[in-house]
């Protein structure tokens, strides 16, 4: 049973209504390069490090936005959502800070951290098998038993709004830097982060260009930006869960075959190895997900066009493990 959905085209004037509404609740993460990078990748590297972000990862944007512009009553009966943690996480923050109740439909085989992180936040968890069962209609029967809200992790207006703010606050920073020409690497899944950048500096730097980057085989926004019909994917992978979706959101996809530069797929060993470059080089602690843009960056630059990149870091929830495999990765 599918869940009504809120359709409406994400606008720049709703990216200018989130960020007034996400001042003082979010931080403006920092912009940072290393000359290591800079000679990897053949060209200046700069990273917006969301992974310093409240929660974690810049999901808690989106959710505050989506929670905040809730209706009084709404507010009162509470939120629902599905994610694999950054999205739960953000939604279980936002949802606290506002005095209501957040229901999560989660994968059983998400990343304990990420499931840790959400309870701590007061989020009651729903468990499911991302293999067998449907998360929509688990949430759908929640939703018609107890009237909750349901904040999508990607194809919400509101919430590819709050992800806008990245893209304002990158804008500014570039501008200070003298750079008003390079690529935008972006990590994808569903594509509201890549779309709300997208929006962001289409509005108000039009000479930077988001790139979406995905794993190997995993690569639906690629493969749909270049023209190829929609396909299963071969399978969840163990290393990317932040950033695998059934096919690209339908409020996104138009927004980036708009916008956005053609599509880029790295290999799950050089995400790893960016991993560890990041952690040496930056200090970033930077999970699987929110480390593809990186991966490209340093290991495809055949791909991109001459001059400066800028990569979003999208997050940084690793489990332990996961991490020191990262970093005994072998160039």
């Amino acid at each position: 049973m599918p869940v009504a959905a809120d359709t409406r085209a994400p606008t720049v004037a709703m990216l200018d209504a989130a960020a007034a509404r996400l001042a003082g609740h979010i931080r403006c993460t920092p912009l940072l390069s290393s000359p290591a990078l800079d000679a990897v990748a053949r060209r200046r590297v700069l990273v917006k490090a969301e992974c310093l972000q409240h929660t974690g990862s810049f999901k808690l944007r989106g959710a505050w936005a989506a929670v905040s512009a809730l209706s009084p009553a709404a507010r009162a009966r509470g939120v629902i959502a599905w994610s694999s943690g950054n999205h739960a996480q953000g939604v279980a923050a936002a949802a606290r800070a506002h005095g209501m109740r957040a229901v999560i439909v989660m994968p059983a085989d998400a990343p304990r951290i990420k499931t840790a992180a959400t309870r701590a936040l007061g989020a009651e968890l729903i468990p499911y098998d991302r293999a067998h069962d449907d998360r929509e209609a688990i949430a759908a029967g929640i939703i018609k038993r107890d009237g909750l809200t349901l904040i999508r992790p990607y194809d919400d207006p509101q919430v590819i709004a709050g992800q806008g703010s990245v893209g304002l606050e990158l804008a500014a920073q570039l501008a200070s830097e003298g750079i008003d020409q390079a690529e935008v690497l972006v990590p994808c899944g569903g594509g509201g982060l890549a779309a709300g950048v997208a929006l962001a500096l289409d509005a108000r730097a039009p000479g930077l260009r988001v790139r979406p980057v995905e794993p190997e085989g995993h690569d639906d926004t690629a493969r749909a930006l270049a023209g190829q019909p929609h396909h299963p994917n071969p399978g969840p992978s163990a290393l990317c869960d932040a950033i695998l979706t059934p096919r690209p959101g339908l409020l996104t996809l138009p927004v980036l075959q708009r916008l956005a530069g053609p599509g880029l797929a790295v290999a799950d060993h050089d995400t790893l190895r960016a991993m560890a470059a990041a952690a040496a080089h930056l200090k970033l602690v930077i999970e699987p997900g929110g480390a593809v843009a990186l991966a490209a960056a340093l290991f495809q630059p055949a791909t991109l066009r001459p001059g400066p990149v800028v990569i979003i870091a999208s997050g940084g929830n690793v489990d332990r493990a996961l991490f020191a495999r990262a970093l005994d990765t072998e160039d």
